[in-house]
């Protein structure tokens, strides 16, 4: 996965776009600005970028680009991509709680 935001995550940070799962059947439209405040509660995320110092203090990367993930509820800061205008969330390395098997 390429990250084409233009946002850098530094030391610690991680870069994660919120997604929520495909629901098969459903005839409710959600509006753009629902979806706006719904991603900064969802804790569903596939990481995009990561820091250079993230997990420093542990044996290994708890998770690599491209992983579905959960992350905490109103962590980090939300961010739009100054190059492609997709909203971003820059999260703690420590925010990501548990890989998501699909």
């Amino acid at each position: 996965m390429k990250n084409t935001s233009g946002l850098k995550p530094l030391g610690h940070a991680v870069l994660v776009k919120p997604y929520e799962p495909e629901i098969s059947k459903t005839t409710l439209i959600v509006p753009p600005s629902a979806k706006e405040r719904n991603s900064m509660v969802e804790n569903r995320a596939v990481i995009i970028e990561i820091g250079p110092h993230a997990w420093h203090d542990s044996p290994g990367p708890r998770a690599i680009v491209g992983q579905k993930v959960y992350i905490t509820k109103f962590a980090g800061n939300m961010a739009v991509g100054p190059k492609d205008g997709e909203t971003y969330r820059i999260i703690n390395d420590e925010d990501i709680y548990c890989g998501i098997e699909e």
